[in-house]
């Protein structure tokens, strides 16, 4: 198979060597020309995590950094951790737990505190954050968008990307107005599994072919993902390992050269402050 002549990016997905594919997903990522990874820690519930005292979840992050770090060494490139708090994760304290939405809010805000100083001192790139994607009630609702708006000033104090689970939405024009009047800029924020077109935050392109090819017509900067969960429970549930490079391929020979350059080494620089081509080896 040909070499592709450009970083390959996937700028969202999960790995479980415990349970998955783990290393060997890595592998077969790189195998069909991916170079880079975002990798985003489990959902803390799945690591076995169910408390509400922030300081708990840091095995969670430890354990991203730890799996982050044994991808680099696998890849012409490098991963990077990002951690935080799934927003999910309210409804777990509120109903298994049994917080008021308010406390369910004060600890995920804990859990950022202590993400961000993963940040902080370079062990991550950027938080995780977002609200949820399913109906809640108002209160609910509310004390997530208070936990998101904690995640941007917290991403412009250790100036980060933060990325965000939500809806599906074609404009969130509103939460990129949230993270401006927090000091983060709206391009920094990165909404996961957009589809090709949205207006305020950066999307994070799900692969399939015909949202990547919307992206890909915008001009827009745009990042691309599969969202791959390593869960043997839900095999086929989301994009493979393997959907990133096939895509880039895919493009080159649409034509969409331009647009492969945006999305794998403009649009990363521009939200994370990396370099994909000088960090290829």
């Amino acid at each position: 198979m040909e070499e592709l002549a450009t970083p390959v990016l996937d700028n969202h997905l999960h790995l479980d060597p415990e349970r998955g594919r783990g290393m060997e997903a890595v592998d077969e990522f790189a195998r069909l020309g991916g170079t880079h990874l975002m990798i985003v820690n489990q959902p803390s519930w799945k690591l076995g995590v169910d408390s509400t005292d922030p300081e708990d979840f840091r095995s969670v992050f430890e354990t991203t950094v730890e799996i982050a770090a044994d991808a680099t060494e696998r890849l012409p490139g490098r991963a990077w951790p990002i951690v935080g708090a799934h927003p999910g994760l309210i409804s777990r304290l509120i109903e298994d737990r049994g917080c008021s939405p308010a406390e369910a809010r004060d600890c995920m805000q804990g859990v950022l505190d202590i993400a961000a100083d993963y940040v902080g001192d370079g062990r991550a790139l950027g938080l995780k954050s977002g609200r949820p994607h399913y109906e809640v009630s108002d209160a609910v609702w509310d004390a997530s968008n208070g936990v998101m708006k904690h995640a941007f000033s917290l991403g412009a104090e250790v100036d980060c990307a933060v990325q965000l689970h939500t809806e599906a939405s074609e404009d969130l024009t509103e939460i990129a107005d949230w993270a401006e009047e927090r000091g983060l800029a709206p391009h920094k924020v990165v909404k996961h599994y957009a589809g090709g077109r949205l207006a305020g935050p950066t999307p994070s392109v799900m692969s399939n072919k015909d949202w990547i090819e919307t992206a890909a017509e915008s001009g827009d900067s745009f990042l691309m993902e599969t969202d791959f969960i390593d869960d043997p429970d839900r095999p086929g549930a989301v994009l493979g390992p393997k959907t990133v490079p096939r895509r880039v391929r895919w493009l080159s020979e649409q034509g969409y050269d331009e647009a492969i350059h945006r999305a794998h080494v403009e649009t990363p620089e521009r939200v994370y402050g990396i370099d994909t081509e000088s960090t290829l080896s």
